[in-house]
């Protein structure tokens, strides 16, 4: 792979390109290993660990999305203070920590905490191998090299269920958060002894809540923030509760068994293809304009995917919904792809907070929405299509309003 062009910081020693993909990919790869895995193993944890009910069993997967709210609003700040290094091992070791608790858990309060305590420290490493990508790389260098991780990062999602179900399978679910520890491990010691600081003492900020506070009032007053910012949130919270609730809908609803995991990476091959396909033309069509017609073809998704399930009864055909969800994933896939820097096209002046702030902010509202929907999951898959339709046309709106105030993508 040819080297690009890149901006060195005199303090970094540049790992080969090929390989600092790589470890980047592992180190972000934690928070989709740490989500998907777990999927194949819900209804298995929720009967061990006496689940009041189903909706907290979903809180597996959906809490994760909000201990990773607080934790990048912290280590956004952070990771700008006291390297990129210290943000690391910091976020490392509260994984690893969480991690654990999870392994022990007697219940499923003591779980829940663990993998809020988990996503909190996977925060980390997530934000400052972002920030070390920046570090090392500008312009169309930087988008090269975010564009090669994001290629290896999606394949996470298609296999990380059939590694749950295995190690399920083989040694039980306790020992799928063992896999977690030693991935995280691996990542640790290839980081450590591999990749120097990035952001030199000289260049650290230190943190100054006031400051912080003065930027997050500004980027609520943002009609072009606040805009794709609710409607990341809105849909994501509709993609968040098929996510959770993926195993009652698969396994419950439709008996798919074993195939389970492959059904499951068929979707999420989707968002991946969606992902290439916004690379690719991203720069020939525009952001605003891949919005727009992801947009409205993300209504036209939840319009149908109601229809279908209303002419069936809620129980559509298996290949029937697959094929409904695969388009429409691949729709959500593109507006994924573009609403985070749709909204943060305003905020150059300050990226670090403004970034934090939306990811943050985005997931805050997703996961309320998705536990509403899946209060209503059961026996059908009504609740997903209805979620998917109102939350699309909430969207429509919100980032509608947002793009008239957006400044040119320059």
């Amino acid at each position: 792979m040819e080297t690009p062009k890149v901006s060195v910081n005199a303090a970094a020693a540049r790992l080969p390109l090929v390989e600092f993909i790589l470890l980047m990919a592992l180190m972000t790869s934690l928070v989709a290993l740490s989500i998907d895995a777990m999927l194949p193993a819900l209804d298995t944890i929720g009967d061990e660990l006496n689940s009041a009910s189903n909706q907290q069993t979903y809180l597996i997967i959906s809490i994760f999305f909000f201990g990773m709210a607080f934790g990048q609003v912290f280590f956004g700040p952070f990771a700008d203070a006291r390297g990129r290094r210290l943000t690391i091992v910091v976020g490392l070791l509260i994984f690893l920590f969480g991690t654990a608790i999870c392994y022990f858990a007697k219940s499923m309060e003591v779980l829940l905490i663990g993998r809020v305590i988990q996503a909190f420290g996977v925060s980390g490493p997530r934000v400052a191998s972002m920030a070390l990508v920046r570090d090392l790389y500008v312009g169309d260098a930087m988008a090269r090299v975010m564009s090669f991780t994001t290629v290896i990062f999606i394949l996470v999602p298609m296999i990380a269920p059939l590694v749950g179900q295995l190690v399920m399978g083989v040694f039980g679910w306790r020992h799928i958060f063992t896999v977690f520890a030693i991935v995280a491990l691996i990542t640790a010691i290839w980081f450590f002894s591999r990749q120097k600081e990035t952001l030199p003492r000289a260049q650290r900020v230190k943190f100054n809540f006031s400051a912080f506070f003065d930027s997050i009032i500004w980027l609520l007053k943002q009609p072009a923030v606040m805009g794709p910012a609710l409607g990341m949130g809105l849909i994501f919270g509709s993609f968040l509760a098929y996510l959770s609730g993926s195993q009652t809908i698969f396994q419950s609803i439709y008996d798919t068994g074993e195939y389970f995991p492959l059904l499951f990476a068929t979707l999420a091959f989707a968002i991946g293809a969606a992902s290439f396909f916004n690379g690719m033309m991203v720069v020939k069509i525009g952001m605003i304009k891949l919005v727009k017609v992801a947009l409205v073809l993300s209504m036209v998704f939840g319009m149908t995917l109601t229809l279908v399930g209303l002419l069936f009864s809620g129980v559509p055909p298996l290949w029937l919904f697959i094929v409904v969800m695969f388009f429409g994933f691949f729709f959500l896939g593109v507006l994924f792809g573009n609403l985070n820097a749709l909204a943060m096209v305003p905020v150059g002046h300050i990226a670090g907070v403004g970034a934090a702030f939306i990811g943050s902010f985005s997931s805050i509202l997703a996961v309320p929405i998705a536990l509403l929907i899946n209060m209503f999951l059961s026996d059908t898959i009504m609740p997903i299509a209805y979620g998917f339709l109102v939350f699309s046309i909430a969207t429509y709106l919100t980032v509608s309003l947002g793009i008239k105030y957006t400044p040119s993508e320059g």
